[in-house]
């Protein structure tokens, strides 16, 4: 077909060039007129055409060769399940396969961010449901539900929708219901103002009561519409859901109507059986899909968190059939789109949806999945156990699913490779990031077209444990389908993880070759045909694995050399005492040889259920050979069902210093050589460069660095060393070079992230930067400077490298309160080096145990694992209070930094306010997420999963620990000399120490009344947590600094004033009276009256009063009990009320609190009794106030009578001589009285403050109609729209 873009360049080159005439004035005579001529300038060579096979390469790879030869072989008969972020069904590429089926044949959440819970039960009265909105829904009579019975349950649009769509409907939300209302409304509460402003100053200054609150009303409506544009704040449509069965399946209706009407709203069947899909509204083209579970008590809706994984299966599997030069690479391939990325922490992967994504595909009754693409992973600090490793081993090793994951994009460090190519078990095919110059042109647009090379963030191995972690490497960009939310047909994205559904469509064709040739086949034939068939490039081989994935010669290599005894076995490589999955030496000197045991044992697929006679007949013989000569093994070695041990010898000696070797020992079947290599054992060794100048500086000569250019630079750092600054200094080149620095050592037991520093820098011609960074002496360093791919031009760059120490005696500071003191020593063991010792707190961490805890089984299906294994969780509830508005971060401390390499399945905290809103959530990266709190009561909920319930019954007391922010950095007092610590004495400061020298340095505890600790509410065992630096240079400071940590183990006490009578005797114990004892029976009395039913308080209410007829408290006690009445009793706490204020004297309160300074002796307890007096009279008058309000709040405004009027002002006016009206005593009353006056913008002030100290239902409910009173319709809406999502029927769910 020919493309409309070309066909109008071909007739825009034919077309003749018309002349222009421009005319100057009017009526001009011919002579007069002056003509131009313009003439485009004619190309002398053809346009080219544009290059299409290169937006979605597959020329590179061998996928256009193979399907040209064999069109069948083109992913038809074959299921891969993406592993992502999901997958829409609508975006172009992804509806059929080749063969005209259904693309995407089942569409799962894994992560549990989509569910709703519908285990709320109803029926319907006469065709309308009660939904959990509040909202009556209305049942179409289509449909057909035998049972009678629905299940209910509400989500909010925007916990299912993506980050980005979820910023483009809230805007698009508030331009159309908000922004344009709103404006009005301010313009013309401006209006209002200046016309109260103008009539009082046309009426001269001052004015009466009620003129004074005019003018505060109008300004108040102006401040709240400001603050209410500043502080907008959409959760999003409340969409009611619910689920029925119609006797063949279960149905789901989403009520977008937002009004009940089902019959507009979506209704869907379980994706699985019945494929359909809608958006979920028309403005957000968000496609969505539901399940249901649990018999219809979770609601499953299936959307996406990104659009990754739409772009992911694309490259696996588009299939265009009118276009097909923009097909994926095995377009007859059908799809399992499996959501592992939660949207409730950024689109992360959870355990929890690692691992029902693998009991998924391990087995099910639907389909059979044959090959799974993941382009998702983290780092983790060992790979040798684990519950996800475990189940992974599973489903590759048992179910027999070829599993292709991303190395990840870490690189150009080696070692870089993440989970899951490095899982436990060497059985998931890594793959790297490649791109080709044909890339380079279509989808870059490069001005030329340079080498194909490794992207320069491409991960590397090896693995810390030895293996190769990079299999294979494939084009890792690639222009092509997105979501239809994004409103873009395709896009541009590129990483390893567009190189991974390169390779796994590639596996899919070589699959869909072996099936329709009835070939037998295993995940170890394929991933050893595409090993032995990849193309070595001539690049980093650490990049590249074994080389470019070439499916076609793949697919051969496996038809011609099929039928082996070794198709249906892996060959389990475990080296030396660790049992590494191969060998990897470099934090070692390097200076003399070593010999490392190997041990290789085979394993059937399935090797617990495999046929004895399997295990019987094989026996294998191979020929070994290792093309270095610094590695000595075993040239043959002969096998049975059993596993067999040699020794490999490796001698450093005489390699260069400061570089990084590789090789592998091969294994090949000695009866048939051809097939290839059987098992490998990669060899990586590091020989450091150990003789440092002076001990402490190394130094490059200039070395050139073209596109893609990767120089390392092995170190042994010294022992003491703990930071380093290297210089790099650009030459010969005119042009600003762009490089990335990356040094990284690694600890044993720890992520490669633990000890690395990465840093982007461009570089003019001569121009120098120096970079800081800190180091662990006894690590090796590798310092890895690389070009950019891209980069057109090249350059020279000299390497410098300086290592400096200030090592503290300990790496972890802790400083108990009670000690007083601590003291570190501080050493500079390399050179002489500055010091300026600093310590600051930056956290507050309290430990919070577990209100409650309880172990399920979840059952179900998704959280079963097959042979009936059924997954259990552990949930627990904390309590949570925020004195005032901070910075909290959850961290489960003994579950934290740990995913992939955990030994239990999965954790996931959410964070509810004290009407159940879910508020956050977090995993195992706790740094991660942090939440901002206002003042109130919070629940956290914790679940961690496992198989076994008796592991996690061991964690049923487990704390959480929870960090808050400090409002202000706190720097502790650091001193040189303990007796200057002691006495407050010279603090430290500024000097140099020399090579060798050793100085003490004395911290000192914080003063809990400092002012930003003394608000935190600390207790004993609480924390405070900071850093520790010592260097003087800024920028060391921050690179070099050490954790520090203080506990609180006491508090400061009051001072107890002293007696005349002087220290050392004891008071005399003061004796009671009769009239002491009258009293508290009269107090006890007191207290009982408001708890008694009313005729019971009123008559010991009367009995006080015969005897203490004075007596307020009393007098208040009935009062409140009346109050608590409801509204038969306003007459009587009209009438109580008045009778209190009249009982007090309100000059001499307002004298005393008119009084600044009372220097009489027993000030103190005057004042209590003056603000029981106070309090006494504000409550009674507000009491008395609401009640009139009450009343005349049911008359319209034109009926209220005057006089009650001028008595609620008077009321009002008394109160304010003793408090303002925002306060929490009387607010209740003003918000009230201002609504009588009609100072409805007073009154929706006064509301508000009360919902910021706790919104409940009552007080938005009173919100709501303050805005309505003022036409403020559009934020009422806004807040009763949202109403279901800020009260909630119960805790979301995990």
């Amino acid at each position: 077909m020919r493309s409309p873009v070309k066909e109008g360049l071909r007739i825009l080159q034919r077309t003749c060039l018309h002349r222009i005439s421009v005319f100057f004035g009017n009526n001009l005579s011919s002579a007069g007129k002056i003509r131009t001529t313009t003439k485009m300038a004619s190309t002398t060579e053809p346009l080219g055409e544009f290059p299409s096979w290169g937006l979605l390469p597959r020329k590179e790879t061998g996928v256009v060769s193979l399907i040209n030869k064999y069109p069948n072989y083109d992913g038809r008969g074959v299921v891969i399940a993406i592993f992502d972020s999901g997958v829409d069904p609508g975006a172009p590429g992804l509806q059929v396969t080749t063969e005209g089926k259904v693309k995407i044949i089942d569409r799962i959440d894994a992560s549990g961010a989509g569910d709703v819970d519908t285990s709320t039960v109803v029926e319907a009265s006469e065709g309308v449901i009660a939904g959990l909105s509040g909202r009556k829904l209305k049942v179409p009579e289509s449909w057909v539900n035998p049972s009678g019975k629905y299940h209910i349950g509400v989500k909010g649009a925007y916990t299912i929708y993506p980050q980005r769509l979820r910023e483009r409907v809230l805007k698009e939300r508030k331009e159309k219901n908000w922004d344009t209302v709103h404006k009005a409304l301010v313009a013309e509460a401006q209006r209002k103002l200046q016309a109260v402003e103008t009539n009082k100053s046309s009426n001269g200054n001052g004015g009466n009561y009620l003129e004074k609150l005019t003018k505060e009303d109008a300004e108040s409506r102006v401040t709240q519409l400001n603050a209410l544009e500043k502080k907008y704040y959409d959760l999003g449509p409340a969409y009611d859901c619910v689920v029925y069965h119609d006797g063949e399946m279960w149905r789901a209706c989403i009520d977008t109507s937002e009004r009940g009407e089902l019959e507009s709203g979506i209704h869907l069947g379980e994706y699985r059986l019945c494929h359909q899909w809608s958006s979920l509204t028309e403005a957000d083209q968000y496609n969505i899909s539901v399940n249901v579970h649990n018999d219809g008590n979770i609601l499953e809706i299936v959307g996406m968190c990104s659009s990754h994984g739409t772009h992911v299966a694309s490259i696996a599997s588009a299939n265009f059939p009118d276009n097909p030069e923009r097909n994926g690479i095995a377009p007859g391939a059908q799809i399992v789109s499996i959501t592992i990325g939660d949207n409730r922490i950024s689109s992360m992967e959870t355990g929890t949806a690692l691992a029902r994504a693998m009991i998924r595909v391990m087995e099910n009754p639907y389909y059979k999945v044959d090959v799974i693409n993941m382009s998702y992973g983290e780092h983790a600090h060992w790979c040798s156990s684990g519950r996800l490793g475990e189940l992974a081993h599973e489903v590759v090793n048992k179910y027999g699913v070829i599993w292709v994951a991303s190395a990840g994009n870490h690189g150009p460090a080696l070692a870089t490779v993440g989970v899951p190519p490095d899982f436990q078990n060497d059985s998931i095919i890594g793959v790297g990031a490649y791109v080709s110059p044909d890339m380079m042109t279509a989808e870059y647009s490069m001005i030329e077209k340079l080498p194909g090379c490794p992207y320069t963030w491409s991960s590397r191995g090896p693995t810390a444990d030895g293996a190769r972690g990079v299999t294979v490497c494939a084009p890792g960009g690639a222009i092509t389908s997105v979501p239809r939310f994004t409103l873009h047909s395709n896009q541009l994205m590129n990483g390893t993880s567009m190189a991974s559904p390169h390779t796994a469509g590639c596996v899919g064709l070589i699959v869909s070759a072996l099936k329709q040739k009835s070939i037998p086949y295993s995940p170890y034939s394929v991933r050893r045909a595409i090993e032995n068939t990849a193309l070595t490039l001539d690049v980093d081989i650490f990049a590249q694995g074994h080389g470019l994935i070439q499916v076609q010669h793949a697919v051969e290599h496996l038809i011609q050399y099929s039928g082996g005894v070794e198709d249906k076995v892996h060959f389990a490589v475990e080296c030396g005492s660790e049992r590494t999955k191969g060998i990897h030496l470099r934090n070692w000197p390097a200076l003399k040889p070593v010999d490392v045991s190997v041990t290789v044992e085979p394993k059937l697929l399935n090797d617990t259920k495999a046929e004895p006679s399997e295990k019987l007949s094989f026996c294998m013989e191979f020929v070994m050979t290792c093309d270095a000569p610094w590695v000595r093994a075993p040239p043959c070695l002969q096998m049975s069902y059993m596993f067999r041990s040699f020794q490999v010898s490796i001698d450093p000696r005489g390699l260069n210093r400061g570089g990084v070797y590789f090789t592998t020992v091969k294994a090949y079947n000695a009866s048939n050589v051809e097939k290839g290599v059987m098992f490998e054992v990669p060899i990586t060794i590091v020989v450091p460069t150990v003789d440092l100048l002076h001990g402490y500086f190394y130094s490059s000569a200039a070395e050139v660095f073209r596109a893609g250019c990767v120089r390392r630079h092995f170190l042994q750092v010294p022992i003491e060393s703990t930071w380093a600054s290297v210089t790099l200094k650009a030459s010969h080149s005119e042009k600003c070079q762009r490089f990335t620095l990356h040094a990284v050592q690694l600890k044993p037991s720890c992520s490669v992230k633990t000890l690395e520093y990465y840093k982007v820098v461009n570089l003019g011609c001569n121009e120098s930067t120096t970079l800081v960074f800190a180091v662990r002496g006894g690590y090796t360093l590798e310092l890895c400077l690389a070009r950019w791919w891209s980069s057109l031009v090249e350059g020279q760059v000299e390497t410098s490298v300086d290592f400096h120490s200030l090592r503290p005696s300990q790496e972890e500071v802790t400083l108990l309160c009670n000690e007083g003191i601590q003291r570190i020593d501080v050493r500079a063991g390399l050179r002489p080096e500055e010091i300026a010792p600093q310590a600051c707190l930056k956290h507050h961490t309290q430990v919070l145990m577990p209100a409650d805890s309880k172990v399920e089984v979840l059952g179900g299906a998704r959280d079963t694992v097959p042979d009936s294994r059924p997954i259990y969780h552990l949930i627990l509830s904390y309590s949570l209070t925020v004195t005032k508005a901070a910075e909290v971060t959850p961290k489960c401390s003994l579950l934290s930094d740990v995913l992939y390499e955990s030994a239990f399945e999965s954790q996931l905290w959410l964070l509810f306010d004290h009407n159940k809103q879910l508020m956050g959530c977090g995993d195992a990266y706790s740094h991660k997420y942090s939440l901002k709190l206002e003042k109130g009561e919070y629940t956290i909920r914790l679940h961690v999963r496992h198989e076994r319930p008796d592991l996690l019954e061991k964690l049923t007391d487990l704390p959480l620990t929870v960090l808050t922010k400090l409002t202000q950095e706190v720097k502790l007092d650091v001193y040189t000399s303990f007796n200057a610590a002691v006495a407050s004495g010279k603090k430290a400061h500024s000097l140099t120490l020399s090579t060798g020298a050793v100085q003490p340095i004395y911290l000192t505890a914080p003063s809990l009344s400092d002012k930003t600790l003394k608000g935190l509410g600390l207790t004993p065992g609480q924390a405070l947590l900071g850093t520790l630096s010592f260097a003087k240079d800024e920028l060391v400071r921050k690179a070099d600094q050490y954790p520090l940590r203080v506990v609180v183990t006491e508090l400061p006490c009051k001072k107890r004033s002293t007696t005349s009578s002087g220290t050392g005797t004891e008071e005399k114990k003061e004796t009671k009276t009769h009239a002491d004892y009258l009293e508290a029976l009269r107090d006890l009395q007191t207290a009982w009256i408001a708890k008694l039913d009313s005729e019971s308080g009123e008559q010991i209410h009367r009995e006080v009063m015969a005897t203490h007829p004075d007596h307020l408290a009393a007098q208040l006690a009935r009062l409140q009990a009346l109050d608590a009445g409801g509204a038969q009793n306003r007459a009587l706490v009209i009438a109580q009320a008045k009778q209190i204020v009249s009982a007090v004297d309100t000059a001499p309160l307002l004298a005393f609190y008119g009084t600044k300074t009372d220097t009489r002796s027993d000030a103190a307890k005057i004042k209590t009794q003056m603000d029981k007096q106070r309090n006494t009279l504000l409550e009674a008058l507000s009491r008395q106030g609401s009640a009139m309000c009450s009343d005349i709040l049911q008359l319209p405004a034109s009926e209220r009578p005057q006089e009650t009027l001028e008595q609620l002002d008077n009321i009002a006016t008394e109160i304010l001589k003793f408090v303002e009206a925002s306060d929490s005593k009387v607010n209740s009353f003003f918000a009230s009285y201002y609504q009588v006056r009609g100072f409805d913008g007073l009154s929706a002030r006064i509301i508000l403050r009360q919902c910021e100290e706790k919104w409940t239902r009552d007080n938005e409910a009173k919100l709501t109609d303050a805005y309505t009173r003022m036409g403020w319709t559009h934020a009422a809406s806004l807040i009763a729209s949202t109403h279901p999502l800020r009260f909630p029927t119960s805790f979301a769910p995990f």
